[in-house]
């Protein structure tokens, strides 16, 4: 029963309809596989786990915050650390922390408020001169932020991404020359420009002496309660006899349910009273669909007419499924996420435990900043399975059952001009 299934074989097994696997499929609690022949496949045990979880047949509870008792030698220098989900992600995988470098003021209090030891430098990383660490450090992340580029035709190379933040990650990473450097952004960068913007990342960490691959991690198959997709480029420098690993997806998905079980109570965000009372009418799960259709067109005022599914707004979640991805602000119009049960948006501590920050990981400043620093990390859990894999490829010891390989991707352009743009999209 372990192995993959067509969706009306797996239906049957399962007793439930083949509509029933596609909705889950599509709502990211179950994962399809593709045949020779492009069918999808499904594992039975998957299907078998997520119907016990919705009908209410599985009480256990798989949210933990990860941690590994072993420490190893290798050493990091992080980038854009912000609140520090990275950063503790991959401290908990057994990485130590040469150098962290964040220059926004909530975010360096939370981090010298949490983990005082760090060498944290507070300063902007385009003031930083990093050639002290030449030959220092094991390896370089950066979660840089969604500034990117529009291709503009043939040019310079490396030279073409000055002025931007990926070129300071780029920066830093030739300065030092780790054996690995890891970068990471929004999915949307994989299509960004038509493919180019990734394709001249990819080029300018070849030209400065690595191998390079990509991939988008879904987090809610790797034990983050939340439908959080980021793309993940990794380097191998190319002296190095080294490939480069990525985690593999789990069979299971954390639920919101699992995730804010015993929650602290906690400052949080609340609702005007007009908007409250829309929101009662939405069920857990749903959104502006379940509303009356004149209160439809009310709330949703222009919006009401556009195309697209528009399903973020007045948007419910429900506690048997892992949350869609969280935002900088807890009660945005487009992009809400409305409590289960409860009409209002999250508190501080849910929103962290969604993110997998531990409970006495403090965030300082407003609440406003609170909620955009947690909203801008990337999950911990996620950042430390990361952290396994690169721990896997320096010890030249990879966990086939928790990680796989990635061949290198050759760039698929060649010399071009790059001009800075903003990136649209989720931080």
């Amino acid at each position: 029963m372990n192995h993959l299934l067509t969706v009306s074989n797996a239906a049957d097994l399962v007793g439930v309809s083949t509509d029933t696997i596609r909705r889950w499929e599509k709502a990211g609690l179950l994962k399809s596989h593709r045949s020779k022949q492009n069918y999808r496949l499904f594992n039975y045990k998957e299907i078998e786990r997520v119907k016990n979880k919705i009908n209410g047949n599985d009480q256990s509870n798989n949210y933990k915050i990860l941690k590994s008792n072993k420490r190893t030698k290798y050493t990091t220098i992080e980038l854009f650390t912000g609140a520090g989900g990275t950063a503790l992600g991959l401290e908990n995988a057994g990485l130590k922390h040469l150098l962290n470098v964040e220059n926004d003021i909530d975010a360096i209090n939370t981090i010298k408020n949490n983990k005082p030891e760090w060498n944290l430098i507070e300063d902007d990383v385009s003031k930083v001169d990093f050639s002290s660490w030449l030959g220092k450090v094991d390896v370089v992340e950066g979660g840089f932020p969604c500034q990117s580029f529009s291709y503009a035709g043939k040019g310079k190379g490396f030279g073409d991404t000055r002025g931007t933040l990926f070129f300071e990650f780029v920066r830093c990473v030739k300065e030092t020359m780790p054996k690995i450097a890891i970068g990471e952004n929004v999915k949307g960068l994989l299509s960004h420009d038509k493919g180019r913007t990734l394709n001249t990342m990819v080029k300018t960490l070849e030209n400065v002496g690595y191998n390079v691959s990509y991939k988008v991690l879904r987090s809610q198959y790797l034990d983050v309660p939340q439908k959080r997709e980021r793309l993940i480029i990794i380097g191998v420098r190319k002296d190095q006899d080294m490939s480069i690993f990525i985690p593999k997806e789990k069979d299971y998905y954390i639920s919101i349910r699992e995730a804010l079980k015993n929650v602290p109570e906690s400052d949080g965000q609340k609702y005007p009273e007009k908007k409250k009372k829309i929101l009662e009418m939405v069920p857990p799960g749903g959104c502006w669909r379940d509303l009356p259709p004149d209160i439809q067109k009310e709330y949703m005022g222009a919006s009401f007419y556009l195309g697209g599914g528009k399903t973020g707004m007045a948007r419910r979640l429900s506690f048997d499924e892992p949350s869609l991805t969280l935002t900088c602000a807890p009660a945005q119009k487009q992009t809400e996420r409305c409590h289960p049960v409860e009409t209002r948006p999250f508190t501080v501590r849910e929103y962290a435990r969604i993110q997998t920050f531990p409970d006495d990981w403090k965030f300082s400043g407003s609440m406003t900043s609170q909620y955009k620093q947690i909203g801008n990390a990337v999950p911990v859990n996620l950042g430390y399975h990361i952290g396994k894999s690169i721990i896997a490829m320096l010890d030249n010891n990879p966990d086939y059952n928790s990680m796989e390989k990635l061949n290198p991707i050759l760039s698929k352009i060649e010399n071009t001009i790059i001009q800075t743009t903003i990136f649209e999209g989720e931080i």
